[in-house]
């Protein structure tokens, strides 16, 4: 059989971390986006080192091929979609802790730490890195650096880019640039390290990352649940939690939908009869007292709290948040998981738009919120990601386009990838997208990092 150039040349240079066998490259070429490109890739590499990443993008760059880097492969977008002519760089591998420094809270790791594994570490030394997506326990610290990656504890800790201080990354033609610093302040020059957070392996390739760290939460998290006869009204208490200046750590809230599909697969409905579920969390020396003035709040607006009686009792509040998206798996198909944001106090017209958007369609869409900072999960359940009725598309665009109508966004933290890019020109404008297509040709004049991924091909 003949072999590629491009893959004769990646075999040359790194023998024993190139993989061809066709069922290695289908393990490696999707995610969990649902979504899938045609074919397979022509190789991947198993890079354990940043010089093993310099020579593939090296290669990919004499021979002008596709080069799409992945890492635990959990992503929600298609960011790491690889297929026919394409060259996957696996980065799983890297995974080394690099170094921990609790004076200066910082931490030095490779782009394929687990999360999860990351603070478990991080804990020995009261310290934690403050990104906490749901998938926490599988996805990697540089998919989460990729995508900007989001999660519950967002509304009070901030996003990825907010924890990340400095980044190594090899650019498309092997040349490895330091961005950023150590320092808690440094604003010498553009900010390319807040550039980098968030560009879903379109201008380089991360292969470390210095990391912000806080002091490990400690003490009791006092939790509710509070259940409301309208998302109307949960959407309300919302606004009045914040309008009232509390910060809870996490607030989280599930319609219906949501509650039906994890009283289905789970047994369990934390609601029965209500039309929403509030989930609120605090920590720190004063969450007992903050969690009761949200308390106060919610039932203001026709709340009815139920506070857990113990530690153990509020995490398992949360993990029926946390197991929303293994129950609607459960109902059978595949999951396309939107992630519209919007201001939080047109979080009710939002809801509202969704259940117009059900009833034109004739689709369900299952929504969880981060309540907290108005990020919504409507969920579509399909058959078969590779023949996605033309109705689900369509009820797609009209919640993106209700979304940017209320003054959010396409995307609060899962990214573009391919399943958003037809209408990112629709957030950024004519100009701005332009703008945004040069500085990706600026950092990758061949177009060869990710292609098809945020932009129209």
């Amino acid at each position: 059989m003949t072999v590629a150039p491009v893959v004769a040349a990646l075999l040359a240079v790194l023998p024993g971390k190139v993989l061809t066998a066709p069922e290695e490259l289908a393990a490696r070429c999707g995610d969990r986006s649902g979504q899938s490109v045609p074919g397979l890739p022509l190789a991947a590499v198993l890079a354990t080192s940043v010089e093993d990443v310099q020579a593939v993008c090296r290669v990919a760059t004499e021979h002008a091929t596709p080069l799409v880097t992945r890492g635990a492969g959990t992503g929600l977008s298609g960011g790491a979609l690889a297929g026919t002519g394409e060259v996957v760089l696996d980065l799983s591998g890297m995974n080394r802790i690099l170094e921990i420094n609790a004076a200066n809270r910082l931490a030095v790791v490779e782009p394929g730490v687990i999360n999860g594994d990351l603070d478990a570490v991080l804990a020995d030394h009261g310290l934690w890195w403050a990104p906490d997506p749901a998938s926490r326990a599988i996805c990697s610290v540089g998919g989460n650096i990729a995508m900007n990656a989001g999660g519950l504890l967002c509304a009070k800790y901030g996003v990825t880019r907010e924890a990340v201080l400095g980044l190594k990354a090899v650019l498309a033609d092997g040349r490895l640039i330091s961005t950023g610093r150590r320092t808690v302040k440094g604003v010498t020059g553009y900010d390319l390290t807040s550039l980098m957070v968030g560009s879903e392996g379109t201008l380089g390739v991360i292969v470390e990352a210095t990391l912000k760290l806080l002091p490990a939460v400690t003490g009791p998290t006092p939790t509710l649940g509070a259940a409301f006869a309208s998302v109307a009204a949960a959407a309300s208490a919302v606004t009045g939690v914040s309008a009232a200046g509390l910060v809870p750590a996490a607030m989280e809230m599930l319609d219906r939908p949501s509650l039906d599909a994890i009283a289905a697969h789970q047994g369990t409905d934390p609601a029965p009869g209500a039309q929403a579920y509030l989930l609120v969390q605090c920590d720190g020396a004063a969450g007992a007292a903050e969690l009761a003035a949200v308390a106060a709040v919610i039932e203001e607006h026709g709340g009815v709290c139920t506070v857990a009686a113990s530690r153990e009792e509020g995490e398992a509040l949360f993990a029926l948040r946390r197991n929303l998206f293994p129950s609607l798996e459960a109902l059978g198909g595949v999951l396309l998981v939107e992630d519209v944001a919007v201001p939080k106090d047109r979080m009710a017209e939002a809801f509202t738009g969704i259940r117009e958007i059900e009833a034109r369609h004739g689709v369900s869409i299952p929504t969880a919120a981060h309540a907290g900072d108005g990020n919504f999960h409507p969920t579509f359940v399909v058959p078969d990601a590779d023949a996605i009725p033309e109705r689900v598309w369509e009820a797609a665009g009209e919640l993106f386009a209700m979304g940017l109508r209320l003054g959010g966004t396409l995307t609060g933290e899962h990214g573009i990838g391919v399943l958003k890019r037809r209408w990112l020109k629709d957030e950024l404008g004519e100009e701005q997208y332009e703008l945004q297509r040069g500085i990706k040709a600026l950092f990758d004049p061949l177009g060869i990092l990710n292609p098809g991924k945020m932009f129209q091909p």
